[in-house]
């Protein structure tokens, strides 16, 4: 019902385009619905590589096949609680595999922190690398882009000071625990919460931030992963010659960044806006609409529906009493 929500939203959002995405979409072919799907599972592969190598930083007995179906579970997760429930989720199963609530916490939250920071690098890089492009495209959007930019870069690195500094950690503390004494100790039970879960990010990234190359490595494959996700529009445009694959991912990401400064549950008509905004100048509003929509399949529905599979399978071994033993054997 939700996932119908949030297609409704999105139809929405093209309400006044509807004709030519309609008609865009009607050209999609199975090899290309197909392409999608597996560019889908190549990008969550590569999450549940990424999740895997920073797990066995703390249990070097962490398998493979726990961080990929956490990268699917994360996913299902994400769609069903319009984002706000991924971490927990992914707190819960790494934590049945090992990994303590503590530590997950500081794990999660460095993957996370190099994962938005590196949204924002793919985009500088590819932004860049087609610079003469989108100079002629997008010329006169510069200073909205400059605050995109400005925005993303301020978000991000508010996100790795939490993450991982110490000292950003007492100064939060300390503005936190004045404002709590002017209201009278109104909010000392929240303040100790966030007392616990500093120390708890301190503890993790500390281990992590002790490993310069792994960071590094993590950093080159989340730049590697989002190539999957990005070039997923290109198989809308591909044979049009109206643009190129590498200009098609400098769009898409400056796009996925745009969207990720404003305010809506999950990137939800956010992401299709901003996209089909700057799409629009070079493709036309069908194309741009039509791709918008196969990058919602392949970046949100389709790897709910994975997720949701298999969060189904855990419920389904748990209540006939194979729980977490017959997993593992799986696994094994």
């Amino acid at each position: 019902m939700l996932v119908a929500a949030i297609i409704v939203i999105v139809v929405y959002t093209f309400r006044d385009s509807a004709v030519p995405v309609l008609n865009e979409l009607k050209q999609t072919t199975f090899a290309v619905a197909l392409c999608i799907c597996a560019m889908a599972v190549a990008y969550h592969i590569l999450e549940g590589f990424i999740t895997t190598v920073l797990a066995r930083q703390y249990q070097p007995g962490f398998r493979l096949w726990t961080g990929i179906k956490n990268a699917f579970i994360c996913s299902f997760y994400r769609v069903a609680t319009l984002g706000s429930g991924a971490g927990v989720a992914a707190l819960v199963y790494l934590g049945e595999h090992g990994i303590s609530y503590s530590t997950g916490f500081g794990l999660y939250m460095t993957q996370y922190a190099v994962h938005k920071s590196s949204i924002a690098l793919f985009s500088m890089l590819f932004f860049v690398l087609c610079f003469p492009f989108m100079q002629v495209h997008y010329a006169e959007y510069q200073w909205l882009l400059a605050a995109g930019y400005v925005l993303t870069a301020a978000i991000t690195l508010v996100l790795m000071l939490f993450a991982c500094s110490v000292r950003f950690h007492k100064l939060l503390l300390t503005m936190l625990s004045f404002l709590n004494d002017k209201m009278k100790g109104r909010f000392t039970e929240p303040l100790m919460q966030l007392k616990e879960q500093c120390r708890m990010l301190e503890e993790s990234s500390h281990v992590l931030l002790g490993k310069p190359r792994v960071m590094a490595g993590i950093a080159v494959l989340n730049l590697i992963k989002f190539c999957f996700f990005y070039a997923i529009p290109y198989l809308s445009f591909y044979g049009q010659g109206s643009i190129t694959l590498v200009q098609t991912m400098a769009v898409t990401s400056l796009s996925v960044m745009l969207a990720a400064v404003l305010p809506s549950p999950a990137g939800i008509g956010s992401t299709e806006f901003v996209f089909t905004t700057l799409l629009t100048k070079i493709v036309g509003t069908g194309a741009a609409g039509s791709s918008a929509l196969l990058y919602r399949f392949g970046t949100f529905v389709f790897p709910f529906l994975v997720g949701g599979v298999i969060v189904i399978v855990r419920r389904i071994r748990r209540h006939t009493g194979s729980g977490r033993q017959q997993e593992e054997n799986d696994e094994i």
